[in-house]
């Protein structure tokens, strides 16, 4: 039956549903005719076979595969894995290739472009698609020698002198996913315009056909970057420091096992003790449902290897090691740090180690305010960016930055991005100096609490299926704004899409209550999920009266993450 019938008409009237089904399927077979790759071409073939008789869901999946091509910007490419412009594929990939080297051709008439990878499926077939790209526009490319940890990558990019960089790597998203990450030859991510002019260029593209692919002709490095890289990062901790430390690491089935462990013995550290059901690269990530350290239950084979074997710290890197978690044993066992805690304790270690008159602290505008009032406490400028580490790296001057999200950066001279493995001789370190003096992470976080005041944060993320729903969201709270939550007036509302000299615009709002609480809403850059970050500052008598303030801090926390639970409710 056709799908006229189906709905009524006559098969000799033709129904703009029919008109626009058929403009799908032949923008699916035009894309099939175009696509290099056998595996997805079969794939998107068998869903516009099916759709070609009328089947309901595969109409549906077209749709979906065809709702656009897959966004490029500041974030890079990031998506499912599958056939059609909506995923993630070597056709896609191809187009962003043939994209980044125009602009940056625009730039330098023979770029040179430094290509890393992951173990996530199709990574290394995308990375060696972007060095065919590069080679076939008359550039020069080199791929790093296997799967290794991004912030080798954006070391790389400075180490070799590249005009830019690609990253092959998804992160902590699930194993369906795949990504691409872009860095200009500054060795940070890209921001606007360079991110609209990249889309521009991959807007040309018409045909993966009329891209001009190499065969050959790239290098592929040797292990010379990587060597170079850990030289340079054991250079975060101090030669006279204390090295008695037992740490557990789990890679979360990534790359950061062989690194982590090799840059632990190169700073003289024992190497930490692995997490051996996920310390290999495994793209499937058997034992977590979400590879990512802050997901409930990720972390559950690190803590019970740390109850069974002792260690000072728990240290966890996401998939792609440029994210750092911690965890800590405490009276109830162990519990994983926020990433706004490992943020302070990474910056007051960094201030106890003495830091250069013009050095700059920055975080970004949706983590704790507790990193700008230790540094105005030590008289050391801080700022405040936009959430990214494309923004936090570009901080002029920079000595430290953190992002809540486990992102730290404590070697910007090296690498101007997020490190998870810098970050985790860092935590050694600190671990290892504490201990010597008979103290721990906990008791430095009460020390920092008692001088600044009790700063709790916690976030909650509303996902979605339709992504129109969160641009819903924000305008009702934009045409609606609160005048109250839970129970507290808002003093102020920062629209940050309007842009400030301080910060560039935004998708996003800022709520500050009349009691110091802080609020941000915004959509994930990253996700299909709508985020809210929640912030209250308790004032702290003294030592004993510390308890009493984290509760009634957390009292409030909680007060305000369910109000806002309501306001954001789709």
């Amino acid at each position: 039956m056709t799908y006229a019938a189906r709905h009524g008409r006559g098969a000799d009237s033709p129904s703009s549903d029919e008109a626009q089904v058929q403009e799908l399927i032949d923008a699916a077979q035009a894309w099939v005719d175009d696509d290099p790759d056998h595996e997805t071409r079969v794939e998107l073939g068998e869903v516009l076979a099916r759709a070609k008789k009328g089947k309901k869901r595969a109409v549906e999946d077209l749709a979906d595969r065809f709702a656009g091509m897959l966004e490029f910007g500041t974030a890079g490419l990031r998506g499912a894995l599958g056939a059609g412009p909506n995923r993630m594929n070597r056709s896609v990939v191809i187009r962003a290739a043939a994209g980044l080297t125009a602009y940056v051709k625009t730039l330098t008439p023979e770029p040179f472009v430094v290509v890393g990878y992951d173990a996530r499926k199709n990574s290394d077939v995308f990375a060696r698609d972007t060095a065919a790209v590069v080679v076939g526009a008359g550039g020069r490319a080199a791929i790093l020698p296997k799967p290794l940890p991004t912030p080798v990558l954006a070391y790389a990019i400075r180490f070799l002198g590249a005009d830019a960089g690609v990253m092959v790597t998804a992160s902590h998203n699930p194993p369906e996913d795949n990504g691409y990450k872009v860095y200009l030859g500054d060795g940070s991510q890209i921001v606007p315009p360079s991110d609209s002019g990249i889309a521009a260029q991959i807007a040309r593209v018409t045909a993966v056909a009329d891209v001009p692919l190499a065969t050959d002709g790239w290098e592929t490095l040797g292990d010379d970057v990587l060597a170079a890289y850990l030289e340079d990062v054991v250079t975060v901790v101090a030669a006279d420091t204390p090295r008695d430390v037992t740490v557990v690491h789990t890679a979360l089935h990534g790359v950061g096992s062989e690194t982590v462990a090799k840059a632990f013995v190169r700073a003289g550290y024992a190497a930490p003790i692995p997490v051996a059901s996920q310390a290999e690269p495994d793209p499937m990530f058997p034992t977590v449902h979400f590879p990512n350290p802050e997901e409930p239950g990720a972390m559950d084979a690190a803590l019970e290897l740390a109850e069974q074997t002792g260690p000072d710290v728990v240290i966890a890197n996401d998939p792609d090691a440029d994210r750092c978690a911690v965890a800590v044993p405490g009276p109830g066992g162990w519990r994983m740090l926020r990433g706004d805690e490992v943020g302070v304790l990474l910056g007051a270690h960094i201030l106890a180690g003495g830091v250069d008159g013009d050095a700059v602290f920055a975080n970004s505008i949706v983590s704790s305010r507790l990193l700008a009032a230790m540094a105005r406490t030590a008289g050391v400028r801080h700022e405040e960016t936009l959430t990214g580490f494309k923004w936090i790296s570009r901080v002029e001057g920079l000595r430290y930055g953190y992002e809540e999200a486990l992102g730290y950066c404590v070697d910007p001279r090296h690498v101007r991005d997020k490190d998870g493995v810098s970050a985790a001789l860092v935590v050694a370190e600190m671990t290892a100096t504490l201990k010597s003096q008979g103290r721990s992470l906990t008791d430095l976080l009460d020390d920092l609490a008692v001088e600044h005041g009790v700063h709790a944060t916690d976030a909650l993320a509303v996902r979605v299926a339709d992504l129109s729903l969160i641009g819903t969201v924000m305008a009702r709270l934009r045409d609606d704004p609160p005048q109250e939550v839970a129970g507290i007036a808002v003093s102020r509302v920062d629209d940050l899409a309007v842009g400030s000299e301080a910060l560039p615009p935004t998708d996003g709002l800022r709520y500050y209550l009349e009691d110091d609480s802080r609020i941000i809403v915004r959509p994930s850059g990253t996700e299909p999920k709508l985020k809210v970050y929640l912030e209250v500052v308790e004032p702290v008598a003294g030592a004993d009266a510390l308890r009493e303030s984290r509760a009634t801090a957390s009292t409030r926390l909680a007060e305000l993450k369910a109000a806002m639970g309501l306001l954001t409710a789709i």
